[in-house]
């Protein structure tokens, strides 16, 4: 395996929840809210918010579950999958509540994406012991929804928009690999096409840097990679111990900084990309 392209020394604890009132208890999901804060769900189901600085941490709502993937819209609404209720809860920026927004024919609902264009909210399944994953997708006003993408997927996890906004980037991470699922003019799912694969050896998260390359977070080993269509796959960054990048889940940006939470651990991790090589 070539050279990561950053050092550990890139990386640290942004902020570290072990001891906290309340807990950063193993983090699978992150966000960057619209006023810079760093927002992640827990194994008990809190949605937290760490302030911009890493300085505090709050307990914004719950579901006594098992938060996943987490997700903003434009006006600050979180919208958060819970592994224990096989459902989407949606925290109501207005109101501060935690309320449950949608679950139809979903069993375990992993990552969600907002498009407010088409007013969809797409979410991934990953239920992977029959191998039925899929993505659904609910009306981002009332919803109501069901199985959008009905082509069969190894485990999808973690998902990007695509920065033209026709189509999703899903992680299947018993491929593994990364596919792209068009979404068509009449808003149906087009044909899945696999973009990325061999990617070693548990990928979970993706998102899209502001350059339009694609990273991709792995929960096994701990590792990061950087993908463009030109130059394939790049590992970006590696921790063999497993502790300042644990078990990296999803991943999310801010500025020139990546932010990842970390399911074997009780923190979130920033990592400064001002020197990755070009």
């Amino acid at each position: 395996m070539a050279k990561p392209l950053l050092e550990m020394a890139a990386a640290r604890v942004f902020f570290d929840g072990i001891f906290t009132t309340p807990r950063v208890a193993h983090p699978e999901g992150v966000a960057v809210h619209r006023d810079g804060s760093i927002w992640c769900g827990t194994e008990t189901g809190d949605l937290l918010r760490l302030a911009a600085d890493g300085g505090s941490v709050e307990r914004m709502g719950g579901t006594e579950g098992f938060l996943l993937g987490i997700a903003f819209d434009s006006v600050g609404n979180c919208f958060a999958c819970d592994l224990k209720h096989s459902a989407i809860f949606r925290w109501n920026a207005g109101t501060g509540l935690m309320e449950r927004f949608a679950s139809a024919g979903i069993r375990v609902p992993n990552y969600p994406i907002v498009d407010e264009t088409r007013g969809w909210l797409y979410v991934s399944d990953s239920v992977g012991e029959d191998n039925r994953s899929g993505i659904f997708r609910y009306d981002l006003k009332t919803g109501d929804g069901g199985l959008w993408c009905r082509e069969t997927m190894a485990f999808a996890n973690g998902m990007a928009m695509a920065p033209d906004g026709n189509g999703l980037y899903v992680v299947e991470s018993n491929a593994p690999c990364v596919s792209y699922v068009p979404i068509r003019a009449d808003g149906a799912a087009g044909a899945r096409q696999v973009v990325v694969e061999d990617v070693d050896n548990v990928p979970d998260g993706v998102a899209f840097a502001p350059d339009g390359s694609l990273f991709i977070s792995c929960y096994e080993p701990s590792r990061i990679y950087r993908w463009r269509q030109d130059r394939g796959l790049e590992v970006l960054i590696e921790d063999p111990t497993a502790t300042t990048l644990a078990h990296p889940t999803n991943i999310a940006f801010k500025g020139n900084k990546l932010y990842t939470a970390n399911l074997g651990r009780w923190h979130i991790t920033e990592i400064d990309l001002a020197t990755i090589p070009n």
